[in-house]
């Protein structure tokens, strides 16, 4: 029973403080004029609530471990040329796409431990985040990390049809363990990760990704027994 209370009493992160204020004043303004209207304003303060929900992950160890930035499903895997922003070069990069709808948990996770060497914000489109084009087109804001073994990652935050605000914490200079908190995009996005093209993704199209639990890349190439960290 204890269990199932903490589950559904998650923390909720500071971004969504004042929408809940806002969707319950609302609410209670409606009820004014009809009851039911009024309980459609419940109904969206709650879900407002469970948008900015931020439960704790348990994060896989390992230094050459990439983990999901975000929740959502992995619709994308695909062999592309890292976009400008990242300044990772021309060489092509494997890119793992993890698509955000409304009812996913928003709040990003750093994908792999190390210094993040380079953020770029680009002001863009809001196309449909599921499309391919988005990451050329969408506002977006880019961060290069580098691990201690000198290993180069891109994460990109993109917006989507519905998003209209990336939160994106992280400065260069910044040091990070892999899967700490370091952004937020708000209502329906996604996030595109790269890693060097000689390395496999180890999930694949439509699987369910968990921001800092689902692993994404092993760049040590080996199979391991991994312990676990809650963050």
């Amino acid at each position: 029973m204890l269990d199932s209370i903490k589950s559904v009493l998650v923390p909720i992160h500071r971004e969504g403080h004042k929408f809940i204020a806002i969707f319950a004043v609302v609410a209670l303004f409606l009820f004014m004029f009809s009851n039911f209207l009024g309980w459609i304003g419940v109904i969206l303060t709650v879900w407002c609530t469970y948008f900015f929900r931020d439960p704790e992950r348990v994060v896989p160890s390992g230094d050459n471990l990439v983990v999901s930035p975000a929740d959502g499903v992995v619709n994308l895997i695909k062999i592309v040329t890292p976009p400008k922003e990242l300044d990772l070069g021309d060489e092509e990069m494997l890119r793992v796409t993890v698509f955000m709808n409304v009812f996913n948990v928003h709040v990003n996770r750093m994908p792999m431990g190390g210094q993040v060497t380079h953020t770029t914000y680009v002001p863009g489109k809001f196309l449909n985040a599921d499309l391919d084009k988005a990451s050329e087109q969408n506002e977006r804001q880019a961060l290069k990390i580098e691990n201690e073994n000198g290993l180069k990652i891109g994460v990109v935050q993109i917006a989507g049809l519905v998003a209209r605000r990336i939160l994106c914490e992280a400065r260069e200079g910044d040091v990070y363990e892999k899967g700490h908190r370091f952004g937020l995009i708000r209502f329906g996005s996604r996030l595109d990760i790269y890693v060097p093209k000689q390395y496999k993704a180890k999930v694949a199209l439509g699987q369910l990704a968990i921001a800092g639990e689902t692993i994404l890349f092993d760049l040590d190439g080996e199979q391991k027994t991994l312990d676990s960290q809650l963050i």
